[in-house]
């Protein structure tokens, strides 16, 4: 049996979209052809993507390459988290449990809601007068 040199997965969030490929390694992170600290400047966003490999100690052992369209900072971090946790039940399926527990591999489902005729946004109403 030839054992696989990379696992890949997909993660989505709002309008964020990435792709997820994890290598043997040893922990290098690259977003777009960066370093995790140039893509993401906020500590919080780099915290949200090393979550699920910290959560099973897989922090130093792959090498992560996203490539990440869409979206803001946040939606991108919350789904490479997603596509994360989905590689690494390529990796090991027994994993899934921890994983499942944490909210990792849910898919947040929530949009932006639509702008409705008649209206300025989604829900907000054009401002009334008196006269």
């Amino acid at each position: 049996m030839k054992v696989k040199e990379s696992f890949s997965a997909t993660g989505r969030r709002k309008a964020a979209k990435v792709k997820v490929v994890l290598k043997a390694g040893k922990g290098n992170f690259t977003v777009n052809k960066k370093t995790i600290d140039e893509y993401f400047p906020r500590l919080v966003y780099r915290k949200v993507v090393k979550e699920a490999l910290e959560k099973v100690n897989f922090v130093d052992q792959f090498d992560v390459e996203v490539q990440a369209s869409g979206g803001g900072l946040a939606g991108q971090a919350e789904a490479i988290r997603l596509g994360i946790s989905r590689a690494i039940l390529e990796i090991n399926p027994e994993l899934r449990p921890p994983l499942k527990k944490s909210g990792f591999l849910t898919r947040d489902p929530r949009m932006k809601e639509r702008k409705k005729p008649g209206l300025r946004g989604a829900r907000a109403r054009p401002q009334s007068s008196k006269r």
